[in-house]
C-alpha cells in the first residue's frame, strides 16, 4: 500500500504563494479567522509525515521556531518531517527532521512505499511541481485568499508546471470568504 502524498500550498486568487517585500499584507494576506485557524489544526491534528524542501525547511525554521506559541505552528513543528536538500547538514533544530539527500522523486517515491502515515507538503513548490509531473502527488490542496497581489505576488505556486486535469473532489468555506479545493490531479495528455 502506498501512502497518499498531498501538496498543500496558501496562494492569492491570481496564483501567489507569497508576496515580495513591498506587500505589507501579513500573514495569511492578513484574511485569516477562527474557522481557518480551527481547520489547519484539524488537519495537522491527524497523523502524517511531512516532506519539505530545503528552501521551504529554511524559511519554516526560522519563522516557526520553538518559541512561537502557535497550536498550528507548534503542531506542525511536532509531526516527524523529511527534508529533502542537497546543501543542508544536521543536525537541525526541528524536533524530529530528517534530512534526506538526493533527488526528490526518488525520495517521495521511496517514501510513499515505505511510509505507513500519509504524506503531506506545505509549500516547497518547485520541489511539489516536480513530484506532480512524476505522478506522485495524489492531492493538490490550494487554500485561495480572496486577494489580488498583482504588484506584489511573488513565487507564482504553478509557474512552469506541467499541465494538468483537475478533479475536484473536496471544497469547504473557511471564515464566509477563504476557499480550500482538494483536487485529484491527473497530467493532461
Amino acid at each position: 500500500m502506498t501512502a497518499t502524498y498531498t501538496f498543500d500550498v496558501f496562494a492569492s486568487l491570481d496564483g501567489y504563494a507569497s508576496y515580495n517585500s513591498e506587500g505589507d499584507w501579513g500573514g495569511y494576506w492578513g484574511k485569516h479567522g477562527a474557522e481557518f485557524l480551527d481547520r489547519r489544526l484539524a488537519l495537522y491534528t491527524e497523523e502524517q509525515r511531512l516532506v519539505l524542501g530545503a528552501n521551504t525547511f529554511r524559511l519554516f525554521s526560522q519563522m516557526l521556531g520553538p518559541e512561537v506559541n502557535d497550536p498550528v505552528n507548534s503542531r506542525m513543528r511536532s509531526l516527524p518531517t523529511t527534508v529533502v536538500s542537497r546543501t543542508l547538514e544536521g543536525p537541525q533544530s526541528w524536533p524530529d527532521a530528517t534530512l534526506v539527500s538526493g533527488d526528490a522523486v526518488d525520495v517521495v517515491a521511496r517514501l510513499k512505499e515505505e511510509s505507513e502515515l500519509p504524506l503531506r507538503s506545505h509549500g516547497s513548490l518547485s520541489m511539489n511541481r516536480a513530484l506532480m509531473a512524476a505522478g506522485l502527488v495524489d492531492r493538490v490542496q490550494v487554500t485561495l485568499f480572496p486577494v489580488i497581489t498583482g504588484r506584489t505576488g511573488a513565487s507564482p505556486v504553478f509557474e512552469g508546471a506541467a499541465d494538468f486535469d483537475l478533479e475536484l473532489i473536496e471544497s469547504r468555506i473557511l471564515d464566509g470568504h477563504i476557499q480550500e479545493l482538494i483536487y485529484r490531479p491527473t497530467v493532461h495528455t
